[in-house]
């Protein structure tokens, strides 16, 4: 999410901001494969569209909904056999919400030289941030009111994840929700990091608790099978976490932000809650499948090898029912001369010499030298390439070209776009520093990953 998001057929109505190093890129997680949707419509439950109808055209009629009914379904990463009956369809019907930006500090110094959206990601993509603030929402309401919808998609960044919104939304409208938001099964462990929900026998939100602990967070155990997880799963995952997206219908949204809360700065922890207090029928949906915050650095880096883990990595952007795109740059393949590469994954246009190169991610247009290791590390590589010509002036000039240089060693690091690394450098924490901020020299130590910045030289003979 922000993450990289991929919908399994998600034509939306996208209203959206550019923004600085990220103008020509498009948000391809509002985009999939449509085909069959029409044909899906008419092998739909009639019983569904006739209570959507109704609803409709202004006749609400409350669902009879027992335990032993799934109120929300299960929506399975990966997973696109269930059909999804959208009467109309998501591209005429729903309106995604995206705002690029966000200060990213969390990110920081990747966030140094350029908006958060713009992060480079596994190799070849971006980082896509979808803030989703109520504020920032607001400010855009006499917009988003012109259009001809039903129900508005926010979505949140700094997450790793894949998601059918057609799913999405039909369970918001099978339950007649007036917002809908989507809920991560938590363990006990993971839970007293996150705001939860608690739920009663409909699946309908009754209360939050924001990062509980002891017996405030034990208070927050709710029956997840209700939402549709398996009893065995549901035995291990007690407690269900907002994941920071939600469907709002637009009577709803307009409602909320205008009349009834419009101080409120934040959906998850004003206006949501809000809803709820004033009657609001929010509903919780459960998304049981790969999900992953990556706003911090060592999230972030963890989340990046992971792509490389085998024989199954924990994110795959190789799923061909719902593929991931990026922007199209045209560049040739990677050359590899002589190289040793083991458990990595290689973006296009990369340039690799007589090196060895282990469980690491290598990102466009990468340039690494003679005698270089490179091990459990994240290179993003660069904006552009240097000629063979301008390479050899810097070298002779005492300069460092972009890329890596010769015998370096490179452990458990990310090396930001453009940076210079001078020959036989060692950037491997040899001190074991967990924080530093030595940005004057060119890099930072978070959760003691050593970041070297976007554009930094590192002068020959350097150890950190």
């Amino acid at each position: 999410m922000a993450g990289v998001m991929a919908a399994g057929a998600a034509n939306l109505n996208i209203l959206g901001r550019e923004t600085a190093e990220f103008t020509s890129f498009r948000p391809v997680f509002l985009r999939g494969n449509s085909q069959g949707l029409s044909s899906a419509s008419s092998l739909c439950d009639s019983r569904i569209f006739a209570d959507y109808k109704q609803k409709k055209h202004g006749i609400f009629r409350k669902q009879n909904i027992n335990r032993s009914t799934v109120v929300s379904p299960r929506a399975v990463s990966d997973t696109f056999s269930e059909l999804t009956c959208l009467d109309p369809v998501a591209s005429r019907s729903v309106l995604g919400i995206i705002l690029g930006g966000g200060a990213g500090t969390r990110l920081y110094p990747l966030t140094k030289k350029r908006a958060k959206p713009a992060v480079p990601l596994g190799a070849n993509y971006r980082l896509i941030d979808i803030p989703g603030t109520a504020d920032a929402v607001r400010q855009y309401l006499w917009l988003f009111e012109e259009q001809q919808v039903m129900e508005f998609l926010i979505l949140a960044g700094d997450h790793l994840y894949r998601m059918d919104y057609q799913k999405f939304i039909q369970a918001h409208r099978e339950t007649n929700a007036d917002i809908t938001v989507a809920a991560l099964p938590m363990d006990e462990k993971r839970a007293t990091a996150f705001g939860l929900m608690k739920i009663n026998d409909e699946g309908r939100i009754t209360e939050f608790s924001e990062k509980p602990k002891g017996e405030q967070l034990r208070a927050m155990r709710v029956d997840t099978t209700i939402l549709g997880l398996d009893e065995e799963r549901a035995k291990e995952m007690p407690y269900i976490a907002s994941m920071g997206i939600y469907v709002v219908s637009k009577d709803a949204m307009l409602k909320l932000l205008r009349e009834q809360f419009p101080q409120a700065n934040d959906f998850g922890s004003e206006v949501i809650p809000g809803a709820t207090s004033v009657g609001m029928a929010v509903q919780a949906y459960l998304y049981d499948g790969y999900w992953e915050d990556i706003g911090t650095i060592e999230a972030f880096y963890n989340a990046n090898l992971g792509i490389t883990k085998k024989p199954i990595p924990d994110f795959s952007f190789y799923d061909r029912s719902a593929p991931i795109y990026t922007q199209s740059r045209f560049l040739p393949p990677s050359k590899m001369l002589d190289a040793d590469v083991t458990d990595s994954v290689i973006g296009e246009g990369c340039v690799i010499k007589n090196c060895q190169i282990r469980h690491s991610v290598v990102g466009l247009r990468s340039w690494i030298s003679e005698g270089a290791i490179i091990e459990d590390a994240l290179l993003m590589g660069a904006d552009y390439y240097e000629t063979d010509e301008e390479r050899s002036l810097l070298s002779n000039k005492g300069g460092v070209p972009i890329g890596i240089g010769k015998d370096c060693h490179v452990k458990r690091a990310i090396i930001d776009k453009n940076a210079r690394i001078g020959a036989n450098v060692k950037i491997i924490n040899k001190d074991n520093v967990q924080e530093a901020a030595r940005e004057t020299d060119g890099y930072f130590i978070k959760s003691g990953i050593v970041t070297v910045i976007k554009d930094a030289s590192i002068p020959s003979g350097t150890v950190i």
